[in-house]
Order: C-alpha cells, then structure tokens, then sequence
C-alpha cells in the first residue's frame, strides 16, 4: 500500500469519527437546546446562548455529552464489529434457513454427542446429549426470533439463544471429561473470580455468592448459562448502540 493510499485511510477514519461525534454530540444537544445538529450551511445556523444562565446550562450540558461520548463511543465502535460479524451469521442464517440453521446444529452436536457416546460413560452421554439437546433447540430459536421478533426482541431473547447454542455444549463435555478441564473450567474459574472480585462488587453480591455457592459441578453449567444470557443482552446493546451512530441501510439514515 502507498502512503498515499495509507495517509487517506487515516483521514478517512479521523474523519468518520468526526462525524460520528459531531452528529452524536449534536443530538444530545438538541434534546434541550434548539438547531444544534447539521446546521453548518442552515441560513439560521446553530443556536447560541445569550445570557449568563443560558451560558451556564448550555455548556455544563455540552461537558456532560463530551465525557458521556469518550465512554459510549468506543463501546460503539466496538458494536460496529459486532454487527458485521452478526450480518454475516444472520444471512448465513437466513440463506439456510430455520430449517438449515436446525440442521447444521443437530449435525455438530450430534457429533459431540456421539463421540461421547463412544467414549465416555452412559451417564456423561446422557449429560452431554442433553446439552446438545438444548443448545439445538437454542439455535433454532435463536433463528426464529431474529427473523420474526424485531429489534427488541432480537436483543432480549435471539442474542442470548445464539450465546447459549455456542458455550453450553463444551461446558457441560469439560465437566464430564477430566481431560478438558484445562481448557474450560479452569479458565472458567479464573473468569468467576475476576467478576467477583470487579464486577460482582456492587451491592455485595460477591460475598453473598462466595458464602452460598460454590463454582463446581453443575454450577459451572449454570454459570456459562448465566454468562450467555448476559452476554448476548451486552452485545445486542453494543449493536443497538451501534446502530445509533451509524444506522445500517435497513434502518435508514436519521438526521
């Protein structure tokens, strides 16, 4: 790449963020103060404070959308990504199908489950064809839910269903196979411990999770249940959040 071709990606970038600031920026502003977004080439221009209070709330709100845009923004940027990656898996899903996307997921975790019945005792095939079971079931209303529910709908119940398809599975196999427990549920209890003590601190919630449960067994499988639940809300937020700084061509573009 030339760096002509380098130094135009560059303003290219600086300049959609830009606009993306500005035209956010611009919208908080407008939900107390008048002609404030897109009024560059507006014959009446932006609307500026005359008096002293005027002054005094025009620019505190102003300082409060600018610190509100340096945390959302980047959490945007990121809802961004995951809604090209998104994109690709639902016209995937919508190219195979309910049907297909059923299919393709009775396919994969038939495999594990048929390896485990091959491998394992009957009582660690039953528990992983169970999870299989349910992460089957998961997909096919993970499918159903993108493409009929909406938006909301799509944040509240197809994001969580996907996650649950994908984690529940693996989890459920490392709690029955010694030999996958490196893998999975150390990890995952590293990922416990870190919540516990960042996250979970709000309200104590993770003294009183410390004092009533402990992490093994079957709580695992309730943890990553858990976890893709929340999970899925957080990036179908991020998307919606996305979706307000860039509107994607099914949306329309709102000034």
């Amino acid at each position: 790449m030339s760096t002509h071709a380098r130094s135009s990606n560059r303003t290219g970038l600086v300049g959609a963020v830009k606009f993306d600031l500005a035209r956010l920026h611009g919208a908080w502003m407008e939900i107390f103060f008048p002609r404030q977004r897109g009024r560059g080439h507006s014959v009446m221009g932006k609307w500026k404070p005359e008096t002293l209070p005027q002054a005094i709330a025009y620019y505190g709100w102003y300082l409060v959308g600018a610190l509100g845009l340096l945390a959302l923004y980047p959490l945007a940027v990121i809802g961004l990504a995951t809604r090209f990656y998104a994109s690709k898996l639902d016209s995937t899903a919508t190219r195979l199908g309910i049907v297909g996307v059923t299919g393709v997921a009775v396919v994969v975790w038939g495999l594990l489950s048929l390896l485990a019945y091959v491998e394992l005792p009957w009582n660690s095939f039953l528990a992983i064809a169970a999870a299989s079971s349910v992460a089957v079931v998961s997909a096919a209303l993970a499918t159903v839910t993108s493409k009929y529910g909406g938006r909301p709908v799509t944040v509240l119940l197809a994001y969580p269903f996907a996650m649950t398809a994908l984690f529940l599975p693996p989890v459920v196999a490392a709690l029955v196979t010694p030999s996958l427990e490196p893998y999975v549920l150390e990890p995952s209890y590293d990922l416990a411990a870190w919540l516990l003590d960042n996250v979970l601190v709000v309200g104590d919630i993770n003294d009183y999770l410390r004092e009533n449960y402990q992490l093994q067994g079957g709580a695992y499988a309730a943890m990553w249940f858990g976890f893709s639940v929340t999970s899925g809300w957080f990036f179908g937020l991020l998307v919606s959040l996305a979706n307000l700084v860039r509107p994607s061509p099914d949306d329309g573009d709102e000034e």
